[in-house]
């Protein structure tokens, strides 16, 4: 923790994307978390080198809260109670703080400043009002995230790091997690030579939940002892670095028990998910998401469509049953562990081609192998965006839709500015909230050609 004289006092301003509120001291902007705009804090700064362009800091204790205020559901995770501790508060949770419809108020003030200063576009002219809960959602908005990671500390135990740090918190239950990850009691399990767990439930037919152990190689057999105390029916694998290996350029993975791969089923398509595969981490996503993507293209028979950063074929697998035999389903995605789980659920669907590479490599080439251009694509890419040369490759494609998924809202606002100088227009936005307690948002944009 800092020492006292590195405690200011500050009135908390306008929110920033990131999950902070801007606070100035002497005319120097502080961004600071744990906080509500208009409260009046005492904040413990870091970053607060003579240089620095701003510095950044954690609420500590709270002169004037506002209404909107409650109490942190997990402790850990709670700025306040942290600071008594003389430690920091654990990341993943650092709206707890906030009542649910004040966070999703926040959220929108974010999303609307982002779009009108990256893409110069006024979010309520696109009909946008406001971030959403999904439907089916939880009144307290725990449990949801069915995946989610825990490092492990220097004495073995389930741990995870503060904001911007290399400290290990001790942690049991995640509150935001799956109950089923949480029933599994990881922190009860001999965890030496690990160095980090990775945990899934899925949700296909007796989805059951996957423990993926990640050995720090100084315990030979450390994963397959951990795995032998985890509950009857729950399946683990082990992950060991190996350079070269094919499981998306992280190491070689081992089935310990069970499978090595989870059911998963949305909208009564089925498909597995290996290991560390990309899936959306919400309960209510991927239904809610192929949901919207599938309304806002209107997939005919026949189409040819581009489903861009496909995972393991959430979209693709629905767009292609929609395209049918006489439609083609091109589903792009780098990483290969991934791209092999789509290959296996988009097997029945002969119209859908999957191909591994980078989507700005990979889009245009094989368009022109195939002599062919699109209807329309969905693309859900990583935090960073699509970026200038992905959006180039679409702009060329013939697309006459996108449907952009996207789990930040700079990186969209950015992409949309080059997608309007491409010669779409922006036609209709929605956000949901479906990493709520925290700051990320999820926003499904209909991109039209003009």
């Amino acid at each position: 923790m800092s020492t006292q004289e590195n405690i200011l006092k500050v009135r908390l301003d306008a929110p920033a994307h990131g999950g902070h509120c801007v606070g100035r001291h002497e005319g120097r902007v502080v961004f600071v978390r744990h906080g509500i705009p208009g409260e009046l804090v005492s904040v413990a700064v870091r970053d607060d080198g003579e240089k620095a362009r701003f510095w950044r800091g954690d609420v500590v204790e709270v002169h004037e809260p506002a209404e909107s205020r409650v109490t942190h559901f997990w402790p850990q995770a709670d700025a306040l109670a942290a600071a008594a501790r003389g430690v920091l508060p654990v990341g993943g949770a650092e709206f707890g703080h906030i009542a649910l419809e004040a966070q999703r108020e926040i959220k929108s003030q974010i999303f609307i400043e982002q779009m009108q200063r990256l893409s110069g576009l006024d979010a309520a002219e696109l009909g946008f009002t406001g971030v959403r809960a999904p439907a089916g959602e939880s009144e307290d908005a725990l449990g949801w995230r069915t995946r989610t990671a825990f490092a492990v500390d220097s004495k073995g135990r389930l741990a995870m790091s503060p904001f911007r740090s290399n400290e290990l918190i001790p942690v049991q239950e995640m509150p935001l997690a799956h109950p089923q990850i949480n029933e599994l009691k990881l922190w009860e399990l001999p965890l030496a030579g690990i160095s980090r767990i990775e945990v899934a439930a899925g949700s296909g037919e007796n989805p059951g939940a996957l423990v993926l152990f990640i050995e720090d190689g100084t315990i030979a057999g450390a994963a397959g002892r951990a795995a032998k105390r985890l509950p009857e029916g729950t399946s683990a694998a082990a992950l060991t670095q190996v350079p070269g290996s094919l499981t998306d350029g992280r190491g070689a993975l081992t089935r310990l028990r069970g499978r090595t791969w989870l059911a998963e089923s949305v909208a009564g398509m089925d498909y597995r998910v290996t290991g560390e595969g990309f899936w959306q981490i919400h309960r209510l996503a991927p239904e809610a998401l192929v949901a919207r993507v599938m309304a806002q293209l209107e997939p005919g028979y026949g189409a040819r469509i581009a489903d861009l950063y496909a995972g393991a074929g959430l979209f693709s697998a629905p767009l292609a049953a929609a395209v049918g035999d006489d439609g083609m389903v091109l589903s792009i995605e780098g990483a290969p562990g991934t791209s092999k789980d789509a290959l296996k659920n988009l097997r029945e669907h002969k119209q859908a081609v999957i191909v591994q590479g980078r989507v700005e490599k990979v889009l245009g080439a094989q368009l022109r192998e195939r002599n062919t251009t699109l209807d329309a694509i969905v693309l859900d890419p990583p935090r960073t965006g699509a970026g200038k040369q992905v959006v180039s490759a679409m702009g060329k494609s013939g697309a006459k839709k996108i449907s952009y998924v996207s789990c930040d809202p700079a990186s969209f606002a950015r992409d949309s500015a080059d997608l309007l100088r491409a010669g779409y227009r922006l036609d209709a936005v929605e956000v949901l909230d479906l990493y709520p307690h925290t700051h990320h948002m999820e926003t499904v944009g209909l991109f039209v050609r003009h």
